[in-house]
């Protein structure tokens, strides 16, 4: 049964603690889920610090991604492709995070869903979870999940990770109601262990009526023209497309979150609220909550793709402090 919440977070600061809990990630990317599970960061002067989760192993298809996460992140990330990948070969661990592709799910995607190799690769979850029995899984995607085939896809998904002994969840959350500044909503499939009591409570709401807005998030790099702040001088010199074309063109509005920044830089292309130009590199960036020293080393096309695909390491921050809450009431 699929559960929906607009739900609520815990507070975003807290002790680092001696217990830990290894982390193995799927489909990692460039690591904003699991930067936001490992904490130690601080985002716009807010320090989100360490929690206790131990990321082991982490897993990516992307060469280009996983040179990024290496640099930022650890160098217990492996190039894989986990439609291959033996689970036997993986460490064992006590909690499974990753967000499986979404491009088959997206309303911007192809909307293939289940039909597609792709869209099958949550089962790589299924195989994971059969031979190291994590004591809590975390799966994120994209919202429209819920709503393709009228619920049966997302059904079809719970109903198999629930076949390997789970109890899941799935938990819509709206990331400017945990500090976002950005109008982004996705979705984290939650499962424990069937012999475990209890389940995670949703994160609380920290923002709901305090969105942060865009131009909290950049306004400091408007004069910003060099790399005094990595990835600022890089973006997509384009004027804007006529009308009709694709999806159009976007301008974030000034003291509103900003439009979802997506992983497609020719999709729809996002102006600065005030400056005559596309957003840049670090500004996507920011307004996905990664931090300033977190350095995106590729082309402006692979980096926004990068940074889109991400999920929020903020909101990541808040689930982590959900799961971390319930692992240690048991």
């Amino acid at each position: 049964m699929i559960t929906h919440t607009e739900l609520p977070t815990v507070t975003n600061k807290k002790t680092s603690s001696v217990q830990t809990w290894p982390v193995c990630s799927l489909f990692a990317g460039c690591g904003g889920l699991d930067l936001g599970f490992k904490g130690g960061f601080t985002f716009k002067d807010e320090e989100y610090t360490e929690s206790g989760f131990t990321i082991n192993a982490a897993y990516e298809i992307s060469p280009q991604a996983v040179e990024t996460y290496r640099l930022n992140i650890g160098d217990h990330i492996h190039e894989t492709d986990l439609s291959v990948v033996d689970p036997n070969d993986i460490p064992s661990h006590e909690v499974l995070i990753g967000g499986f592709p979404c491009q088959d799910f997206s309303s911007c995607g192809p909307l293939k869903g289940l039909t597609s190799e792709r869209g099958q690769l949550y089962k790589v979850f299924l195989k994971v979870m059969r031979v190291h029995r994590p004591k809590v899984v975390i799966a994120e995607n994209v919202p429209n999940l819920l709503r393709m085939k009228k619920g049966e896809v997302v059904q079809t998904i719970l109903n198999d990770l629930e076949s390997e002994g789970y109890k899941f969840q799935a938990w819509t959350l709206f990331a400017p109601d945990y500090g976002v500044p950005q109008n982004r909503t996705r979705v984290f499939l939650i499962g424990v262990r069937n012999d475990l009591s209890g389940f995670p409570i949703p994160p609380m709401p920290t923002h709901t009526l305090n969105y942060r807005s865009i131009d909290w998030a950049i306004s400091d790099l408007e004069n910003v023209l060099d790399e005094s702040i990595p990835n600022q001088s890089q973006y997509f010199k384009a004027n804007r497309a006529k009308r009709g074309n694709g999806q159009g063109d976007e301008t974030s509005r000034i003291g509103e979150p900003s439009y979802t920044i997506r992983a497609n830089a020719k999709s729809r292309v996002q102006f600065h609220y005030s400056l005559p130009r596309r957003l840049t590199v670090r500004e996507c960036a920011r307004l996905q909550t990664f931090p300033d020293d977190f350095v995106f080393k590729h082309s402006t096309t692979t980096n926004v793709m990068q940074i889109g695909n991400a999920v929020p390491p903020v909101l990541a921050h808040n689930v982590a402090q959900s799961i971390e809450t319930y692992l240690r009431s048991i």
